[in-house]
């Protein structure tokens, strides 16, 4: 019978909790015919607010002019991070706030916050108006033939300086949207409605909102400033918090965020519709959504919680959504697709498990594989009935004993894309391959140190093993890829880790029954070597390119992340074996994947997105705008048929055809879903882990066996 090792009830937030926090973050847009004003209700609030992070968070932080300083930049940012509304008098009217906003916080000042913000609701209803005075008098008064450009970064850009200036910027915004439009294949009728009400739907939510709405922005931009996931929840934003955090929430199964006008995914819960339809990605755009295909309505510049209502709904429903891909060369290369609703739940998808034949030198390996999409456990049923529960270890442990059977030659765990989830089971598992020792630290935020440890000196799996991981690794996946790659237990390989390595807990506020609460980071994860995964991630010993944008996915992507640092290492036992050959299998791997036309064609993609992603000063010309989308479209044909040549495939004669192979070839994968797919990285580690068993000593190899 295979024994279960125990460890101490700590729970691991998976990255869905932390994600599903940015995106709650952004609050709606103040009104444009009332002057705000706080309420004593909020007064209060701001000092519970700055006791809790004062008290709790893992970072100590001086109120001083600098403090100050960076609240107000964020301030700015939170409100209007494009430069699009305000004007550089604004600006410097609000710079006699700069060294003032600690004081203010601390005697619970809101009349910065709510100045600057009454200034904003002017402003954009000021821009929308504009806009929309510009649409009424027809697409065909732009003139497209002229060569002028747009700065879309809003980094390159300084304020406008007077309200000329801003007319002529949002002249250029809503020509390029314009042009962005027609590429997609829109007529200028379908543009001049779709525009028109977007920029009406947009003025009225403006004056929709309330003095709630400024206070949550601007106090988030104060507790962001110790880092991304502390966070102030208004009594909506807390109860939206607790329905998705549920795992019994019916929809899609998706992480969204605000990102200027964009809806953006974050991440897939596992288990997810989203996930399982495998039309969605993480950094996906969302710009409509619908009940069906022909009534997709758009939703740019709509407030997040608005479109994430509409995307919900009743299991077994079916939601279209409008996207730009995140591997999209251009905003103009959008496409639809479907996702039918049902209950979100983590425990959908267990362990699976497959095995994969590897040609050697010394004759054919057998490699077993197993996947894990996240560390799951039905607690109240393991208290109750023991084995006879689920649990990815209870799961791994029964298919290592039928992979044994199978007399594998060496195993490949694959994290990819586990988001984390109970760092009970992650302990538990890694007493599966090492004997006894630490697992993990957790240094809390009074300095306190708790070391798990492994304390079962029995090995289930004993032989060669290499651990897969990506971007989207996080959290518990980090710890258990960090405690292999220390003992030096397995071969780490793979993109880099998402970089989670903090825990948040919920603080309430306990204002009257209001319902606030306080997300703060009270704790940090560290290796056993005394690293931090936090903010760096785990880098593999051999890593594969990737298409996800670490400036886009990742906890280094997050402003105010908190830094990498180390504590004291546990006492542990390494494995020197491993680490003396990993130059030779580094050196194999890289000959292979310069021949790999999968390898390769990863390679060719990231250079070409990153070309097209590195011009931000875009044409607002229409004959230059065609000819850059021709360019772009013939480039990712080139890179496709290079692959196909290479795997003896026949070459896509157009675009369109590579278009509607691709579509072809994602509703194939969304059929098979739940099946366990043996891919070009996972024959790729297979042929790293057979080159690793044939380096070891004999008498190794015969005693694993």
């Amino acid at each position: 019978m295979t024994r279960i090792k125990t460890s101490s009830l700590w729970t691991l937030s998976s990255v869905l909790l932390v994600l599903t926090v940015l995106g709650s973050a952004q609050a709606s847009i103040p009104p444009s015919d009332a002057v705000l004003k706080p309420t004593r209700a909020q007064a209060i609030t701001s000092v519970r607010i700055l006791d809790g992070v004062n008290r709790y968070h893992m970072r100590k932080h001086e109120l001083d002019d600098a403090l100050s300083s960076e609240f107000l930049d964020n301030y700015l940012a939170s409100l209007d991070g494009g430069k699009a509304y305000f004007m550089a008098s604004d600006i410097q009217e609000f710079e006699r706030y700069r060294a003032q906003l600690d004081d203010a916080l601390q005697r619970s000042n809101l009349q910065p916050a709510f100045e600057i913000f009454n200034r904003y609701q002017q402003r954009i209803s000021e821009r929308l108006e504009y806009s929309i005075d510009l649409l009424s008098k027809g697409i065909d008064s732009f003139d497209f033939s002229i060569d002028e450009t747009l700065e879309r970064d809003a980094k390159k850009s300084d304020w406008a300086k007077n309200r000329k200036e801003l007319d002529d910027l949002s002249r250029r915004r809503l020509k390029d949207t314009i042009i962005t439009m027609r590429l997609m294949g829109k007529t200028d009728e379908e543009i001049q409605e779709t525009l028109d009400r977007r920029f009406r739907n947009q003025l009225n939510r403006v004056k929709q909102a309330n003095s709630e709405d400024a206070f949550e922005i601007y106090m988030n931009a104060f507790t962001q400033i110790y880092d991304p996931h502390t966070q102030y929840f208004s009594p909506k934003v807390s109860e939206n918090f607790d329905i998705n955090m549920s795992l019994q929430l019916e929809g899609i199964g998706a992480v969204l965020q605000s990102d200027d006008e964009y809806t953006k995914v974050v991440s897939l819960v596992t288990g997810g519709p989203a996930e399982k339809g495998q039309q969605l990605k993480e950094a996906d755009r969302i710009i409509g959504v619908g009940q069906s295909r022909n009534e997709i309505i758009d939703v740019v510049g709509w407030r997040l919680d608005e479109v994430v209502q509409r995307i919900r709904g009743k299991k077994d429903t079916m939601v279209f959504l409008e996207i730009i891909p995140a591997d999209a060369k251009s905003d103009a290369h959008t496409k639809v697709i479907s996702i039918k609703r049902d209950t979100v739940n983590l425990e959908d998808r267990a362990a699976q498990s497959e095995v994969m034949e590897i040609d050697s030198p010394a004759g054919k390996k057998k490699i077993g594989v197993i996947n894990v999409p996240t560390f799951y456990a039905n607690l109240e049923c393991l208290k109750n009935a023991g084995s006879q529960c689920r649990s990815t270890t209870i799961d791994v442990a029964h298919l290592i004993e039928s992979l044994k059977l199978q007399q594998i030659d060496g195993l490949v765990i694959d994290l990819r894309n586990n988001g984390g989830g109970s760092l009970t089971e992650v302990n538990q598992m890694l007493g599966l391959f090492i004997k006894t020792g630490p697992t993990v630290q957790i240094k809390s935020f009074n300095g306190s140190i708790e070391v798990l440890e492994d304390h079962d000196p029995d090995v289930l799996y004993d032989g060669p093993l290499a651990v897969m991981v990506n971007r989207l690794s996080a959290s518990a996946s980090e710890i258990f890829a960090g405690a292999i790659q220390d003992y030096q237990r397995g071969i780490i390989v793979g993109d880099r880790t998402f970089g989670k390595g903090t825990v948040q807990s919920l603080q309430p506020l306990n204002y009257g029954s209001r319902g606030d609460r306080l997300k703060v980071t009270m704790a940090k994860f560290y290796r056993v070597s005394g690293v931090s995964n936090q903010h760096a991630g785990i880098v593999p010993d051999i890593e594969y390119p990737s298409l996800i944008d670490h400036e886009e996915i990742g906890e280094s992507s997050l402003p105010h992340a908190l830094p990498s640092d180390q504590i004291r290492p546990a006492r542990y036992h390494r494995n020197p074996l491993l680490e003396t050959n990993l130059t030779y299998l580094r050196t194999a791997h890289e000959e292979r994947a310069s021949h790999n036309p999968e390898f390769q064609y990863i390679k060719d993609q990231m250079a070409s997105i990153e070309s097209a992603r590195s011009k931000t000063n875009v044409s607002l010309n229409w004959n230059a705008r065609q000819q850059e989308k021709q360019v772009l479209e013939k480039r990712r044909l080139t890179i496709e048929n290079k692959r196909r040549e290479a795997l003896g495939k026949a070459p896509f004669k157009t675009y369109e055809e590579l278009q509607a192979s691709l579509e072809e070839k994602s509703e194939q994968a969304a059929a098979k879903h739940g099946e366990l797919e043996i891919d070009y990285e996972l024959k790729e580690t297979g042929q790293i882990l057979t080159d690793y068993i044939a380096l070891q000593p004999p008498q190794t190899r015969m005693a694993q066996h």
